[in-house]
């Protein structure tokens, strides 16, 4: 028998603007769940972890949190007001009992002094600010709202290792792929007000919704036969037998009533960028490039050839010069020396991951139009600009919205609709995953495969470089930058390692390391200290101790009588249980690092 839970939501109601965002949706965290919410941007997805996190209250519907356990979340938008320091505002996230040089090191961990004025932080610096307070207490129950917007890759993988030790209840929404698959085991799939719940991590979850979504479609199918049937004996079978067709003719109006109220999947993305004619077969051609700013070499000896139809991923840590390394392949940026050659009938259109182009005043047509129209033209037809919205799932009413209005997901959407009006041969992409859904990435893959220009991409995200990309560019530090075939993953095949996610995480203390001697911490590294050896030899016996307590356990709570007859051994029993899988799970966890490591000592 499963444990308690530590937080649970059932039968959730909650009404936005007159119109229902969820209708009876459940939530359940069990201790050490890893639980991955899902769904389209607009779902209710932030709401539901709102609710759970107690920050707002549901219309109707119960929460549950378990007595004494602890919860952290982590707000999409964090709120620093009142804070004089990055330290002090991770600090504030500790418990009365909580040791205040766990923050700090955190911070550290994540590139931050701690003496940071929050009011003067980059998106990513907020982010990693706001990750130190949470993860810092190691709070029983985690709710992580896009944990890794902003972040480099870098940073991403330090953030995947530290959630993977933790011993913590998770809820994860993420658009990144990559991260969900590697650390969630169940899904819960936010979908037109409720929640569809999966036992199973991410990696299960896309093939099971569109089995899901192919059934209900078949249902349906079945429903609207048979209301045509029903239309045709109402027209020209209706017999003299009153009784049964009344109750025959209240069916049909039933299942008509039915029809009209269905709330059908929200429609998908229409992607489409507008073409230019076609680039020379040689795009960009790069000789012996560099470019630094003061003593800082961003570029160095850099040589590349772009031709027509590659698609080039660029990747690296935050500050490692990804931005001006585009800036100078597509010539918007002189270097200090080297050469560039550009192709001939090159015509370019960009995307800003900052959103800076956008106006938060400017209206959403306007945004699109740019103002004095209400048309739009794509691929040398005008179109009205409320049906090129529709392309983008945004609704006629929100044509006069400001932007500053939109939500996360409804900008990016926005920055992509305008990228794409412009005629180009040539796609400049800076993180053009943030804040869209899963279904919007899996639409904007599809026509980046079918674009027939070429493509270059800036981005954090593994799994969308293995699906875009013909040739990833890595920055090796000192404005050195390597060409390798293939996506993410085939770099990493040929590096022989990914990114570096520790060192390129803690950019402030890198100087110090490299000025002792590498011999000497090699040498103190060669072999495993006492402890760890007594730990490797006394692990076995003790993961078996907690096995046979856990068995014993299970078997007391497998009773199914037992709530009812003593509801406070239930209560013990399953506590203990919970304390015996964790004390386990973290027995199990540091034998095979210890084996590990013994191993790569021994050769």
């Amino acid at each position: 028998m499963a444990p308690p839970p530590l937080l649970a939501l059932q039968g959730v109601m909650l009404t936005l603007g007159g119109k229902p965002l969820l209708e009876g949706a459940d939530l359940s965290v069990a201790p050490g769940a890893r639980v991955c919410l899902v769904g389209r941007n607009g779902s209710g997805k932030s709401t539901l972890l709102k609710i759970a996190a107690g920050e707002i209250e549901a219309d109707a519907g119960t929460r549950f949190l378990q007595p004494g356990a602890s919860l952290r979340y982590l707000p999409q938008e964090p709120d620093f007001s009142g804070f004089a320091t990055t330290a002090a505002y991770a600090e504030a996230g500790l418990g009365p009992l909580d040791d205040p040089h766990v923050a700090r090191t955190l911070l550290l961990e994540l590139g931050l002094t701690g003496e940071e004025d929050p009011s003067r932080l980059s998106g990513g610096e907020a982010r990693r600010a706001a990750l130190a307070r949470v993860l810092a207490p190691e709070p029983d129950i985690l709710l992580l709202d896009e944990p890794t917007n902003h972040l480099d890759l870098p940073t991403i993988l330090w953030l995947e290792e530290k959630l993977a030790s933790l011993r913590s209840a998770m809820v994860l929404i993420s658009h990144d792929r990559r991260f969900l698959q590697d650390l969630t085991r169940e899904t819960v799939w936010i979908d037109r007000g409720r929640a569809r719940h999966l036992s199973r991590g991410f990696g299960e979850f896309e093939a099971w919704r569109d089995r899901e979504l192919e059934e209900e479609e078949k249902q349906q199918h079945k429903i609207d036969r048979k209301i045509v049937a029903e239309e045709h004996w109402l027209r020209h079978g209706v017999s003299g037998r009153r009784k049964r067709n009344m109750k025959r003719l209240a069916g049909l109006h039933t299942m008509r009533a039915e029809r009209r109220q269905r709330v059908m999947p929200t429609g998908d993305v229409k992607l489409e960028a507008s073409e230019a004619q076609l680039s020379g077969k040689l795009v960009i051609e790069a000789i012996k490039l560099r470019k630094s700013y003061g003593e800082r070499v961003i570029v160095d000896n850099f040589t590349t050839r772009v031709l027509r139809g590659d698609r080039l991923g660029v990747v690296g840590a935050n500050g490692a010069g990804k931005t001006t390394l585009v800036s100078l392949l597509t010539g918007a940026l002189a270097p200090d020396s080297g050469k560039l050659r550009l192709g001939a009938n090159l015509e370019m259109a960009t995307l800003d991951q900052s959103r800076a182009s956008l106006n938060p005043e400017t209206t959403l047509s306007d945004a699109l139009t740019g103002g004095g129209s209400d048309t739009v033209e794509i691929n040398g037809e005008r179109r009205h600009v409320v049906g090129y919205m529709k392309d983008f799932l945004f609704k006629p009413e929100q044509a006069r919205t400001p932007i500053g209005k939109l939500s996360g997901g409804e900008r990016g959407r926005l920055m992509l609709a305008r990228a794409l009006a412009k005629p180009s041969n040539l796609l400049v992409l800076d993180e053009p995953t943030n804040d869209l859904d899963l279904e919007t990435l899996d639409l904007l893959e599809e026509m980046l495969a079918d674009y027939p220009g070429t493509l270059i991409v800036v981005s954090h995200d593994r799994d969308f470089l293995d699906r875009i990309a013909t040739s990833v560019l890595m920055s090796e530090g000192e404005g050195r930058w390597v060409e390798y075939a293939g996506g993410y993953s085939d770099m990493v095949a040929q590096r022989g390692k990914g990114v570096d996610a520790r060192a390129s995480a803690t950019p402030a203390r890198e100087a110090p390391k490299e000025k002792a001697p590498p011999r000497e911490k090699s040498a103190a590294k060669a072999k495993l200290s006492f402890k760890e050896q007594h730990a490797l030899t006394t692990l076995p016996a003790k993961m078996e101790e907690l096995r046979v307590k856990r068995a014993k356990l299970q078997a007391l709570l497998d009773d199914a009588e037992l709530y009812a007859k003593d509801p406070a051994k239930f209560a013990k029993a399953s506590e203990a249980f919970a304390a015996v899988e964790a004390e386990l799970s973290a027995a199990e966890e540091e034998w095979l690092e210890l084996e590990i490591k013994r191993e790569e000592i021994e050769g």
